[in-house]
């Protein structure tokens, strides 16, 4: 008979892969967008977490919206200065994309829509490296 041994490896940190940091914020806000027959259609949202790139948003009834469609967020007017709000979103309308969708929940739970923001990511100072000529 062999004997299997086993060897717990050491956890690695997770690395976290993300652009800009998430925050999570429940905030009143407001989708606009255009149906496939070019109606305007609304929809109140609220908001479970922000950043400088994107939104997470909770649907208050369910809406059909599909992946890619582009769509007009903004924040409910008086919550637009709250402290944890990106300078993005206190400009008002803004455009963003709709890149995924979460269905409501058997028990009743809402439908979700992660949001990509259509700004400018901030520039971050390009690392220097050093380039050594050789002959």
């Amino acid at each position: 008979m062999k004997q299997i041994r086993t060897e717990q490896l050491p956890k690695a940190p997770i690395e976290v892969k993300r652009a800009a940091e998430r925050r999570a914020v429940t905030l009143p806000a407001r989708l606009t967008w255009k149906d496939q027959r070019g109606t305007t259609r609304f929809a109140s949202v609220v908001t479970r977490d922000v950043s400088d790139l994107g939104v997470f948003v909770e649907c208050q009834s369910a809406v059909s919206i599909p992946l890619y469609r582009l769509v007009q967020f903004q924040l409910e007017r008086d919550v637009r200065a709250s402290d944890p709000v990106p300078d993005a979103l206190r400009q008002g309308r803004i455009l963003a994309a709709v890149y995924r969708v979460t269905p409501p929940g058997p028990s009743g739970g809402r439908q979700g829509l992660a949001l990509r923001l259509m700004v400018e990511p901030r520039r971050r100072p390009a690392e220097v490296v050093e380039v050594r000529a050789s002959a």
